[in-house]
């Protein structure tokens, strides 16, 4: 008996499907008699994971691998975070908003601050993991590209 999850629900079965492809992208699934029509919107094997459209419903399919316990377990399944030191500015501006604080505690997206370039403003995010242990701007500060913005701990 194959294990599968569908949407993160283990969902088991004994018997198989038809599928007929038509291109790298749409296909067909017969079973019990009936016809799925389907597309597949995003491929991520080397996951072990598909993104597809069956008659206007999407799904995440997953087939359970024997070894997933194990990597689980050693904790190999978990997405390797940077740890933050520092930002420095991507390019010279003007720091119009400051989103942190002193102790913070960010995550990856979590937005910084506001930097205006060319008269366009720039929200800059984190891209690791951090605790905010200095902040060297302030609101209006002028910029030069390479400065050290915020340090982390």
């Amino acid at each position: 008996m194959n294990k599968w999850f569908l949407d993160n629900k283990e969902t088991q079965t004994s018997s198989g499907a038809a599928v007929k492809w038509f291109d790298h992208r749409f296909f067909e699934i017969k079973h019990d008699g009936k016809k799925f029509h389907c597309e597949l919107i995003a491929d991520q094997s080397e996951l072990g994971l598909l993104t597809i459209r069956v008659n206007h419903r999407t799904f995440e399919v997953k087939k359970a691998h024997a070894l997933d316990g194990l990597i689980a377990a050693m904790g190999l399944d978990q997405p390797k975070l940077r740890k933050l030191k520092e930002m420095q500015a991507p390019m010279p501006g003007r720091v119009t908003a400051i989103h942190v604080e002193i102790g913070q505690q960010v995550e990856p997206g979590a937005p910084l601050l506001s930097l205006e370039a060319m008269k366009m403003e720039n929200v800059l995010k984190a891209e690791g993991i951090g605790v905010v242990s200095a902040i060297t701007i302030q609101e209006g500060d002028v910029v030069d590209k390479g400065a050290i913005l915020i340090h982390f701990e």
